[in-house]
């Protein structure tokens, strides 16, 4: 930034030039009408010993400087060349007026003085130097003519030196001056151009921001400024962007909450007005980027609620936010989607061993009612269908079991396969050995392609009938239980269960 602030003063000072290079052109053309002045002085007895030659003289110099100057503006308007013959020309007027005795004190020291116009030290000393050195000249060449008039100086040296001793003060004390009105005015400038880069930044900023927001409000359904240091409430999908008034002592909802609140889920209004409470928002939102929550509209289904922080105190509490609205209906599909295949098993559609473990996980946080029922199930003889029939007859009884658990089951619980040919189920059920019944009545009909026939081991442990036992100890209790009905199944047909 201070890069930019130097190259905007240094661009500054070559316009100022050619402003005061016209101001200083202006001025030389003024003081063609000396000559006419000190002309009509002369008529009235005031210039008795001037001439009127010096005042044609006087008129044709400062119109050929003015000229001179003229032809340089023209050619050379941002030139220091053309600033200092401007200082140079009026110096070389008033030393020729001083010659004829013409004296305009004054005047010697105006020149330095509009120097300072130029808001440069380089000019400023030229000028006050040149001035200094002319004075001293045109004071040694009139010091005689003058010490004949006066009589408190002997001789021209005396008058040279009197003379020169009061201008070296006033030259010091005008030099000194011009130097701290010099640096003021600088000092002034330049934190006028760091200010107006400040606020250009900043707009330039605001204009990224407006641009952001603008293309936000296309992607979004609704999109409102909140701004928390002016309180008003902005649609920024209003094409006339009218503010209103945030009243944040009152107790009515701002505009913004109360369009969107009419289309929400009436189960979800108070989750709803927690999260859109404008009177917590900045203190939700201190030191964050954004703060969001999920709801359900009546007519297009799950939008997305959000405050986003658009500017913050340096404490980071948000002193203008964006509320915005999005539709995610189908994102939640596709999440729901993915969450229910990630908790399916493939190949027979039931809940796998992850979704197992989470609900058991969730169980133990929880009192279990008095109808819990743990079902522990594995399918006999798989390995030798595989082993005989292949693996599609293997998978077929897999699936068959899996079917005929579902079709017993039904409602009453969630059914999943934790391994191979093994099932879990929790079932809410006041008769668990009739559920076991029911199963294995539904398994004696079932009929496959490679096989007539599919069995399977069914152990369980209810809540009821061991009240005191946790989720994990019940689920040890129905896997005992099945692996006893398994051994009492390969017994009853004389199979030896070590090749099965």
């Amino acid at each position: 930034m201070e890069n930019r602030v130097a190259t905007e003063y240094s661009e500054f000072l070559y316009e100022n030039r050619k402003k005061v290079n016209r101001y200083l052109n202006t001025v030389l053309w003024f003081f063609v009408i000396t000559g006419p002045a000190i002309a009509v002085g002369i008529k009235g007895g005031i210039f008795g010993w001037i001439t009127y030659a010096t005042c044609i003289w006087i008129s044709v110099i400062v119109i050929v400087l003015a000229g001179t100057h003229l032809l340089l503006l023209k050619k050379f308007p941002k030139s220091s060349v053309t600033g200092y013959f401007a200082l140079t020309a009026l110096d070389l007027l008033l030393v020729f007026m001083s010659c004829f005795h013409v004296k305009i004190y004054l005047t010697w020291f105006l020149v330095p003085l509009l120097s300072l116009l130029f808001c440069d030290r380089v000019f400023y000393i030229y000028a006050i130097s040149l001035n200094f050195v002319l004075m001293g000249i045109t004071t040694w060449i009139t010091s005689g003519y003058y010490a004949s008039l006066s009589s408190a100086h002997a001789t021209p040296v005396l008058y040279f030196a009197d003379i020169m001793s009061g201008f070296t003060i006033e030259t010091l004390i005008m030099f000194a001056s011009g130097t701290i009105i010099l640096q003021l005015t600088v000092g002034y400038f330049k934190r006028l151009f760091s200010q107006h880069n400040k606020i250009h930044e900043q707009n330039e900023s605001m204009e990224e921001k407006i641009k952001l927001l603008g293309s936000m409000a296309e992607i979004y359904d609704n999109v409102y400024l909140i701004d928390f240091v002016n309180n008003t409430e902005t649609s920024l999908r209003d094409s006339e962007g009218t503010k209103y008034d945030l009243d944040l002592n009152s107790t009515e909802d701002p505009l913004f909450i109360r369009r969107v609140r009419d289309q929400v889920m009436p189960d979800q209004l108070d989750e709803f007005a927690k999260f859109t409470n404008i009177k917590t928002v900045r203190t939700r939102l201190a030191q964050k980027k954004i703060i969001s929550a999920d709801f359900i509209d009546v007519i297009s289904g799950w939008f997305r609620a959000q405050y986003i922080t658009v500017e913050s105190t340096t404490d980071g509490v948000p002193d203008v936010v964006i509320f915005t609205t999005r539709n995610v209906d189908e994102e939640k599909r596709r999440e729901e989607n993915l969450i229910r295949i990630s908790m399916t098993d493939e190949m027979t559609r039931l809940f796998n061993r992850r979704c197992f473990d989470e609900d058991l996980k969730a169980l133990r946080n929880t009192v279990l009612t008095e109808d819990f029922v743990l079902f522990s199930v594995d399918v006999n003889g798989l390995k030798t269908v595989n082993d005989t029939k292949g693996h599609a007859a293997g998978d077929e009884l897999i699936i068959g079991a899996a079917d005929c658990l579902a079709l017993s089951v039904g409602k009453k619980g969630k059914i999943y396969r934790t391994g191979g040919d093994e099932f879990m189920a929790i079932v809410h059920t006041e008769d668990p050995e009739k559920m076991r019944s029911l199963i294995m009545e539904t398994a004696a009909e079932w009929r496959g392609v490679f096989s007539d026939e599919i069995t399977m081991s069914i152990g369980y442990a209810s809540h009821k009938d061991r009240s005191g036992l946790s989720v994990d100890e019940l689920e040890h209790i129905a896997d005992a239980d099945m692996y006893a009905q398994k051994d009492k199944f390969y017994k009853e047909r004389g199979i030896d269960r070590r090749t099965n």
